[in-house]
């Protein structure tokens, strides 16, 4: 009976060690599948953390392009470190050791050391989106307006809003109604006295019937652009508080900041020229934000349809990237005695601006 007894207290023990070794194994199962789940489903800061916690070539050297598959699939279209790792393509780590002795690869969310102030239907968008292959930026992709609306959140709030970026790489973001808000000079000089500015300026006849096109795309049974430029138009008197007409007053905005910035930290982008010759202006941009110049010609084509240069086809991408539906839109014609009159009204406004800028754009 003892013997009966002993046998079965030994099959209880084995089946005990193999319910242990049954759950261990399930355990470890469910712990590499958790671990490779995450690998596909990484959220952004975790992949800015893991990507430069060591130097980037390394990391991307070591992992290869299903690293660069999964932070496509991670950001879901956000801006993403694209940039980053299109950088580290054909770089070694031992190159980077020698370019950047030292350097802190943690990337963090930081204020802005750049902003496009301007202006409104100048070429802002097209601007920030062609600076975005710049592998040295980080860029915002929506308009904080902080400065102009949002102050009283404080710099936190707004230190949040930033992409995180690593050391040396450039944060900037674009609220093209800072130049024209009076209190926004001294917001943004008592954030930074070094920050660098950026202003897209176009001809104020052609900004302001582009302006009132997207306002009319907007709202209905607005008037026409002939009957709200004139305070009277019988006298010809034009309405220079019209906020279409008034943002053209690019003089009188520029006073505002020459106040608290000096003209070497204000770069003005020629608007036409960025349409015209998107590589050239591009170069002038990336040389005033001190930046190897890596945007060139090879990156535009220009798209005939909507008068707009592109982006060509980045690798990855089944099409090129163009500029949204509502840019290039066909403006109303406009009478032109109201032309003239207008031409008239900014031309003493605009030769005050080219000597305020230092630079003749050349508007008739």
């Amino acid at each position: 009976m003892a013997s009966l007894y002993n046998h079965y207290s030994d099959i209880r023990r084995v089946l005990q060690k193999v319910l242990v070794m049954f759950s261990i194994f399930t355990l470890c199962a469910s712990l590499f599948y958790l671990l490779a789940g995450c690998c596909n489903s990484l959220p952004l800061d975790a992949v800015d953390s893991i990507a430069v916690k060591q130097s980037p070539q390394l990391f991307y050297k070591t992992y290869g392009k299903s690293f660069e598959k999964n932070v496509s699939n991670c950001t879901n279209g956000m801006l993403a470190p694209a940039p980053f790792i299109t950088s580290l393509e054909g770089t070694s780590a031992s190159e980077s050791e020698n370019n950047h002795p030292g350097k802190d690869w943690t990337a963090v969310r930081r204020l802005p050391q750049a902003l496009i102030l301007g202006v409104k239907k100048g070429g802002t968008r097209a601007l920030l989106e062609f600076l975005r292959l710049h592998p040295d930026i980080r860029a915002l992709g929506s308009e904080p307006h902080f400065f102009d609306r949002h102050y009283s959140r404080g710099m936190n709030w707004y230190r949040s809003m930033m992409p995180k970026a690593l050391d040396g790489q450039i944060v900037m973001e674009k609220t093209p109604r800072y130049f024209v808000t009076a209190e926004t000079p001294a917001r943004i000089h008592s954030m930074s006295k070094d920050i660098k500015l950026i202003v897209v300026v176009r001809d104020p006849i052609t900004r302001a019937i582009s302006d009132y096109t997207q306002i009319i795309s907007k709202t209905h049974n607005i008037p026409s652009f002939e009957t709200l430029t004139f305070k009277n138009r019988t006298i010809g008197q034009i309405d220079s508080l019209w906020s279409p007409i008034w943002i053209g007053l690019y003089a009188q905005h520029l006073e505002k900041w020459l106040a608290y910035f000096p003209l070497s930290q204000i770069h003005f982008v020629h608007g036409e020229r960025l349409i015209s010759d998107p590589a050239g202006e591009l170069g002038k941009v990336q040389d005033f934000l001190g930046l190897q110049r890596i945007i060139t010609d090879k990156h535009f084509y220009f798209n005939k349809t909507k008068g707009f240069p592109c982006l060509k086809k980045p690798e990855g991408s089944s099409k090129p990237h163009c500029l949204g539906k509502t840019k290039g839109r066909t403006h109303p014609k406009i009478d032109t005695e109201v032309i003239k009159k207008l031409k008239d009204f900014y031309h003493p406004h605009n030769l005050k601006f080219y000597q305020m800028a230092g630079q003749d754009f050349g508007w008739q």
